[in-house]
């Protein structure tokens, strides 16, 4: 007993706050897709199945991801999974851990190899349903541990997506669905994600299909972490998003992710953005908590709707620099460009070594600039907005987007400048601007975006 309390506390010690993981830039890594734990770099036949990544794969490349300045990595699921889990979201045994992606020993290695240098990891936890070895008659549940009995799931019934409860109740892709408010079941739960945070000192969670689940469950489960939590809400909605902070403390910034698409693939006009930010900040009660993503494992990635580099590293460093805290998904820092599930999970032990492409170097710049300029200690400021431009800054980091291949010039009279400091451009060092008593000028050419820093380091002013 007194291990088990030394545990806990020692699990509470080292769990970070919502206001810590602000800080934070998010490496998401799908487990089976980075590498392979023997080194082996041959293609896979079945992206379907796993092909064979692990813990071990991860912990040999992590200089890969913090090189790039990435300080987190979320992972996959980590529990046994019914076959062909491969992604990690069909639970087959909550309480013990999946041995397609190496020991247990192994996952512990990762995490402490991980905070040894400074990194922190956000495990991807599902409580909404089982693995599909159980039908929809709720035959076989005694394989899925430890919910083996029918009377722990909802019958079975297809989600009528405009209908919450229908949502809450329903079964998602036929997976068997858990239902919470049976004493065991809910309790279990909240000893589980106890359990698995305190064992292996998780740093936060990645929440899965968290509409699919009664709110109140959600309150006990993040309190029951003591991690930082964030949800998946797919829903374009900000309101409905908004209704989740509080309960968790953000989460995934789907409608920021439809608002990147609309912007920089169709074309939309910039000032979108303005509106977006106001419906967002007076929804939300703290923008910083929200996880912000150009893609993710459930969607088709930018480049294969859309393939366009110009536009597609405007939406990279939009992501990064909004209010939140940015996520890159594996693979885009290698420019894939993967269509639905499951092209879009690509492996990436081919282009582990390729450190000096022109993505992986884009992203490095944009990541660093996030840190150097801690902008996530200051206040977003619209500065200019047209069709095509849109201009913002954090403090005195100023960042310039286009939607457009034309050429731009624009004069920002609105900046918290002084006339004669000298704006750079972290993506050229020599593409440098004076801020004159007329405004900054940005030029924009072919598409590109820009990322102004001062010359010099200096104390933002008051703006």
């Amino acid at each position: 007993m007194k291990a088990l309390i030394l545990l806990c506390l020692l699990g509470l010690a080292l769990s970070h706050t919502a206001s810590e993981w602000a800080s934070r830039t998010i490496y998401q890594v799908l487990t089976d897709r980075m590498a392979r734990p023997d080194g082996d770099t041959s293609g896979c036949p079945n992206l379907s199945n796993y092909c064979g990544g692990g813990w071990a794969g991860i912990t040999n490349n992590l200089g890969y991801i913090q090189n790039m300045g990435f300080d987190a990595i979320w992972v996959s699921p980590v529990v046994t999974n019914t076959p062909n889990g491969y992604h990690g979201y069909w639970a087959q045994n909550f309480f013990t851990l999946n041995s397609n992606f190496g020991s247990e020993q192994d996952f512990i290695n990762l995490v402490s190899a991980l905070h040894a240098r400074g990194m922190w990891i956000m495990l991807d936890v599902v409580a909404n349903h089982a693995g599909p070895t159980v039908d929809t008659n709720l035959d076989n549940t005694n394989v899925i541990s430890p919910f083996n009995q029918s009377s722990y799931y909802h019958p079975f019934c297809n989600i009528d997506w405009n209908n919450q409860y229908s949502i809450e109740n329903c079964w998602l892709a036929s997976l068997p669905d858990l239902n919470q408010t049976v004493p065991y079941v809910g309790n279990t739960l909240l000893s589980w994600i106890s359990w698995i945070v305190t064992t292996y000192n998780i740093d936060g969670l990645r929440i899965d299909t968290c509409m699919e689940v009664p709110t109140w469950f959600w309150s006990q489960f993040a309190k029951a972490s003591g991690v930082y939590t964030v949800c998946e809400v797919d829903n374009p909605s900000i309101s409905t998003n908004a209704g989740y902070q509080g309960i968790v403390d953000g989460t995934l910034n789907y409608p920021l992710y439809y608002l990147i698409r609309d912007l920089f693939q169709q074309g939309q006009s910039m000032y979108n953005a303005r509106s977006f930010m106001q419906q967002a900040s007076s929804a939300f009660s703290n923008l910083n908590y929200l996880g912000n993503f150009v893609d993710n494992h459930d969607n088709p990635r930018f480049l294969y709707q859309y393939n366009m580099i110009n536009r597609f590293q405007n939406a990279i460093a939009w992501s990064m620099t909004w209010p939140g805290i940015g996520i890159l998904y594996y693979g885009d820092e290698q420019a894939y460009a993967g269509g639905n599930d499951p092209y879009n999970r690509e492996i990436l032990w081919p282009n582990l070594g390729n450190t000096g492409s022109q993505m992986y170097t884009f992203v490095t710049k944009v990541v660093q600039y996030r840190k150097a300029n801690q902008v996530w200690n200051y206040p977003w400021v619209e500065r200019y907005a047209d069709d095509n431009f849109y201009c913002y800054t954090r403090g005195l980091a100023m960042m310039a987007f286009s939607n457009t291949n034309n050429n731009l010039q624009y004069n920002v009279t609105y900046h918290p400048y002084q006339v004669g400091q000298v704006l750079c451009n972290i993506f050229y060092s020599t593409d440098c601007v004076t801020v004159l008593s007329t405004g900054v000028p940005v030029y924009l050419n072919g598409g590109e975006t820009k990322l102004y820093q001062l010359q010099s380091k200096e104390t933002p002013s008051e703006i």
